[in-house]
């Protein structure tokens, strides 16, 4: 008889188990979010355009990723430019849609996943900057 109820709770918990196992709704920007990184890529796509490494620089976060070694234009385009925005990089950047999220501290980004890399744009006290460009996994 000890069966019964323990097979009631079985069911009871069965029929809950769809309600827990639907994914998280997608982060979504605001209107306003979305204008401000829209002004802010635009200008970032037309620097890539133009291959204009100073502009880009002007556009990210410096000291580049914390690294103190890479904490003006001139570093960055020595230590950044060539490695991460090869031809093919910026076209990608270019023509990718940018995803919408938030990350661990709670912050609103975008990222665009190009050539094995992945672009990360933070919006910061200074509007968005990009903050960070790792190895997709």
């Amino acid at each position: 008889m000890k069966t019964l109820p323990a097979l009631a709770i079985a069911a009871a918990l069965a029929s809950l188990a769809p309600a827990f196992a639907q994914a998280p709704k997608p982060a979504t920007a605001s209107a306003a979010v979305q204008k401000e990184f829209g002004d802010f890529i635009g200008r970032f796509r037309a620097a890539l355009k133009a291959n204009d490494a100073a502009a880009v620089a002007d556009m990210t976060k410096l000291p580049y990723m914390g690294d103190a070694s890479i904490a003006d234009a001139a570093q960055f385009r020595a230590k950044v430019w060539l490695r991460d925005f090869s031809t093919k990089n910026r076209t990608c950047l270019q023509r990718t849609k940018p995803v919408y999220d938030r990350d661990g501290a709670n912050n609103e980004i975008y990222a665009i996943a190009c050539g094995g890399s992945i672009f990360t744009f933070t919006r910061t006290s200074a509007g968005f900057q990009l903050t960070d460009v790792d190895i997709a996994d």
